[in-house]
């Protein structure tokens, strides 16, 4: 009597739970495709993102290979991917979910002051943090820190710890790639009124600058570490010259950024990158 390899029976009661899956070999890497589909010349699997008419059924198509069919899981087609692979992967997005990567033990320090508790999965090196809600996967957001969701794969390492919480828009956040200090050109930074004081030490002006931008950050319903950053960009644009800013005024802003889930070292990021933008 045949009896199910071990890994396809993680993997097909996976799937039962409606988690797509697929076989990684040796590496923790994804089976290649093959010489039928090699280059992409079959177009692509549907559920790419360029969809393509391919019918391949084998498992060679990564993270787009990803199934909860367990015929297909069970096919002649996979049994040699199954018989090579030595771990499953499943597909986040597929499920729902996302995935932070947390590789080494610095990164989940970050994550436990910076991230709402969720779900949590020992790995040998850190931990995945899972939340349920779906995102772009980016590796190296921080140092050590991946985000995976869509077209992205994740190692299976079990069911861990805790309930699984809402995807937070800190998260979002780190998958939106800040503007670079390559490009301070584009920004006017207005010059020390000569002869006299700085044209915005009016409490007016300037105090309803900053009302203004507390308000653009408190109404960002997401990518909140990029509006953030995009605010304190403008704030100094108009302001960080001239020497009418105080520390009180940072401190508004730093409290308007928190108060939406930033943690005070991504304040201080933030600050800095736009600072080094503009080139103060």
């Amino acid at each position: 009597m045949s009896t199910v390899p071990p890994l396809l029976d993680t993997a097909l009661a996976l799937a039962a739970r409606s988690v797509p899956v697929l076989p990684l070999r040796a590496g923790k890497v994804p089976f290649g495709n093959c010489a039928a589909c090699s280059g992409n010349a079959c177009g692509g699997r549907p559920n790419m993102k360029s969809a393509g008419p391919c019918h391949c059924p084998k498992a060679c198509h990564a993270w787009a290979a990803a199934t909860t069919d367990p015929q297909v899981l069970t096919s002649p087609a996979w049994a040699t991917a199954w018989r090579q692979a030595v771990s499953v992967a499943y597909h986040p997005g597929g499920a729902g979910l996302t995935v932070v990567d947390l590789d080494n033990p610095a990164a989940v320090d970050w994550a436990r002051a910076a991230l709402p508790a969720t779900r949590t999965v020992p790995t040998t090196r850190g931990e995945h943090w899972i939340y349920q809600g779906t995102t772009r996967s980016v590796n190296g957001v921080r140092n050590g820190v991946d985000i995976k969701s869509t077209m992205a794969y994740a190692r299976w390492r079990g069911s861990g710890a805790g309930s699984t919480a809402r995807l937070p828009d800190v998260v979002r956040a780190l998958t939106v790639k800040e503007p670079t200090a390559a490009r301070p050109a584009a920004v006017m930074v207005p010059a020390r009124a000569e002869g006299g004081e700085c044209p915005h030490r009016t409490p007016t002006y300037l105090d309803r600058g900053i009302a203004m931008a507390e308000q653009r950050i408190a109404a960002a319903s997401s990518a909140v570490h990029a509006t953030v950053y995009r605010t304190f960009l403008a704030v100094l644009s108009t302001h960080g010259r001239c020497g009418c800013l105080t520390d009180a005024h940072t401190a508004r802003l730093f409290a308007a950024a928190q108060a939406k889930g930033e943690s005070p070292r991504h304040c201080t990021d933030a600050w800095t990158n736009a600072l080094t933008t503009l080139g103060l």
